[in-house]
């Protein structure tokens, strides 16, 4: 729709919340309007879907006709970060979207678990035909992420939430997706995972979002005889609930920020949900393996 940030658009969280939900307004009018139906019918699994990024991308594919699937570790996550939600929960904002949706609690670093929950979408739902693999972060204040000393324990850490639960859940959707001859599985990597930096810092997370881009490549060119698409994401600084919360719409933040940036803005939620837009749908069909950037043209992480 054409709105963006730029430097002195607005200066604190308050008036970045504004801007968020004003942009899930335009965003919901525009889909009616051109994309309603364009997913009618399938069935789509977004993990870490309680709030920030994985919401935006489950609001987004019901607006294009999917029943959506919301796994979270913790289905009431939007409140941790005082992010309003148009309904109680999440999966009844789908709902009021006219879609079908099912939450499901359940750890995705767990593989036990992650089948477990693919079961009883099966069961419940008959299909997977759209995976996004949204759970991960870097979580958690260690002593150290450099790569000669990061501690061992926040090291499995990071690889569990991002690498492992990413691995496990395409495991799980690959049986239902080869059998129906047809998925398209969006993985979510990230700048810091194209780019090592110039300190040797953050080394966990970004050794964990580059093994998502690398097994995105494998896993492409094993499924794709099958009909199944396997594509990565890889935003840059974007104003998820969590960012913001964490203080990267301050004033000081976006003044470093904004002028590394070709675009001259952070992103937002609704950009990334665009790009999971395309790789889910026959926008793509053409298109496996690939890691796409969101970043506005910011190459250093």
């Amino acid at each position: 729709m054409g709105q963006h940030v730029s430097c002195g658009t607005f200066a604190g969280y308050r008036e970045a919340r504004e801007f968020s939900k004003d942009l899930v307004r335009d965003e919901n009018k525009s889909h009616r309007r051109c994309s309603m139906g364009k997913l009618d019918g399938q069935v789509a699994l977004v993990t870490g879907a309680a709030r920030g990024l994985g919401r935006a991308y489950a609001l987004h594919l019901a607006r294009l006709g999917t029943d959506v699937i919301i796994n979270d570790i913790d289905l009431n996550a939007a409140e941790e970060y005082d992010e309003e939600l148009t309904a109680k929960t999440v999966m009844e904002e789908i709902e009021n979207l006219g879609r079908r949706s099912l939450g499901i609690q359940a750890d995705v670093t767990q593989r036990n678990a992650v089948f477990e929950m693919t079961d009883k979408i099966m069961d419940r739902f008959g299909r997977i035909d759209i995976l996004v693999n949204n759970a991960g972060g870097a979580l958690g204040k260690p002593m150290s992420t450099m790569a000669s000393d990061s501690e061992e324990v926040y090291y499995q850490y990071i690889m569990d939430i991002n690498l492992n639960s990413t691995i496990f859940c395409c495991q799980a959707v690959s049986q239902p997706m080869k059998e129906a001859g047809y998925g398209r599985i969006v993985n979510i990597s990230s700048q810091a995972g194209l780019w090592g930096g110039g300190t040797g810092g953050g080394m966990p997370y970004k050794v964990a979002k580059a093994g998502i881009v690398q097994y995105t490549r494998i896993l492409a060119a094993e499924l794709g005889p099958y009909g199944i698409n396997v594509n990565c994401m890889a935003p840059g600084w974007i104003l998820s609930s969590r960012a913001i919360a964490s203080g990267r719409n301050s004033m000081e933040n976006r003044q470093s920020l904004e002028p590394q940036i070709p675009l001259r803005r952070l992103g937002t939620p609704e950009d990334c949900a665009k790009v999971v837009e395309f790789l889910a749908t026959d926008l793509s069909s053409y298109v496996t393996g690939q890691c796409i950037p969101v970043c506005g043209g910011f190459v250093g992480f």
